[in-house]
């Protein structure tokens, strides 16, 4: 039996890990932890019977108190609750699926904890990589990626020797969204109903909108950065429309391996939950015969500027990663609520990592006094 903990349960990725658990009977669910909607916790905890359960807000702690009185299970609140969660004793793997940088102070809690990441939040490594990556190595802790293209180069590496020093190139490949092949003039008028129809993947409305921009991808970027150990030069992004090769290694040697499979998130979830092994699920299957031809292209980043700004970020290094994901939360934030144009998220970025000065190696609070400082920029940018 394989204990697992959850961060962000109602969430996408972690509504499919549980899809999972229903799957696999030598998985159990001991802790889950979720945002505001104690309507849906209720529903997990009644049929996964955690040990304990956290939600971020205190009313919704409170409410969720009331709605399972009669069962045995701990109810927790906030970042201290979190944290409990993070390092329970009676989990072996935390599934990091919250989304934004709330998810740093867990992550290194589970890992100080002795607790294998299946990792899904990428805000974690891009702003706070050279503290994580070197605390896992330390503590001897795996960090499984769990989003489709770092599971997919994971997949690739293995069985090959000589770790970083046997990639020439890591082909990151993207989608292209819903706005593929516009041109910049095109997308002046992108209401958020508009991006948020992802032509292949079901996501969560904010990783949905980072698609569509490329900040998602640029993200990622950041994240394969520290977890495969390479220079971010060595990273190139391939727009794949068909969602089919999910991401590929290409080697010292010339040679390329990749990962293909249909879109479904449930496949890297299930492997960083068994890897090494491999267990049958059931699903759709790749024909190749249907699908005829797989085709790539470079991205377009006088349309996309947010792919740019991201290496540009990963090249400055120090706190500019923190700015370029701080500045991308509230831009979308804005952007769903109409105080924002769609244009403006790339330029919201751009503006606040101008204003910012980098500090290098910093510290978790320096990272979140970064982000405090940046989230105010943003709110108030363009209202003046």
């Amino acid at each position: 039996m394989k204990n697992i903990a959850i961060l962000g349960s109602t969430g996408s990725i972690g509504t499919q890990t549980l899809e999972i658990v229903r799957s696999q009977p030598d998985l159990r669910v001991v802790a889950l932890a979720a945002g505001s909607s104690a309507e849906k916790m209720e529903e997990q905890i009644r049929e996964f019977r955690p040990l304990a359960a956290c939600m971020w807000t205190q009313e919704a702690a409170e409410d969720l108190r009331v709605r399972v009185a009669d069962l045995d299970v701990k109810i927790l609140s906030g970042m201290e609750g979190l944290l409990e969660i993070a390092s329970l004793p009676q989990s072996q793997v935390l599934v990091t699926a919250i989304v934004g940088m709330i998810g740093i102070r867990p992550t290194i809690a589970a890992i100080e904890a002795g607790k294998d990441i299946a990792l899904a939040n990428k805000e974690t490594l891009v702003t706070a990589g050279h503290i994580i990556m070197p605390l896992a190595q330390k503590r001897n802790v795996r960090i499984l990626p769990v989003d489709s293209e770092h599971s997919a180069i994971f997949q690739s590496l293995n069985g090959e020797k000589g770790g970083s020093a046997c990639i020439e190139k890591i082909l990151l490949t993207a989608s292209g969204g819903p706005f593929r092949g516009r041109a910049k003039e095109q997308l002046r008028d992108i209401r958020p109903e508009d991006a948020l129809r992802h032509p292949n993947w079901n996501m969560g409305r904010k990783v949905t909108i980072d698609s569509s921009t490329l900040v998602n991808k640029g993200l990622e970027v950041m994240e394969a950065k520290w977890l495969f150990g390479v220079d971010v030069e060595d990273i190139q992004v391939v727009v794949h429309p068909q969602s089919i090769i999910h991401s590929a290694v290409q080697f010292a040697d010339g040679a390329i391996i990749a990962q293909m499979g249909v879109p479904d998130m449930k496949l890297p979830i299930q492997y960083a939950l068994f890897y090494p092994d491999r267990r049958p699920m059931g699903g759709k299957r790749v024909d190749l015969f249907q699908l005829g031809q797989l085709t790539f292209e470079k991205p377009d980043t006088e349309a996309f500027p947010g792919l740019a700004l991201a290496y540009q970020a990963a090249r400055t290094a120090g706190t500019m990663p923190t700015v370029y994901n701080a500045a991308n939360e509230i831009a979308v934030e804005r952007f769903l609520k109409g105080t924002l144009s769609y244009q403006g998220i790339a330029e919201l970025i751009g503006a606040a990592m101008e204003r910012h000065r980098a500090a290098e190696n910093p510290t978790v609070e320096e990272i979140l006094e970064t982000q405090r400082e940046t989230e105010a920029f943003a709110g108030s940018y363009g209202t003046q």
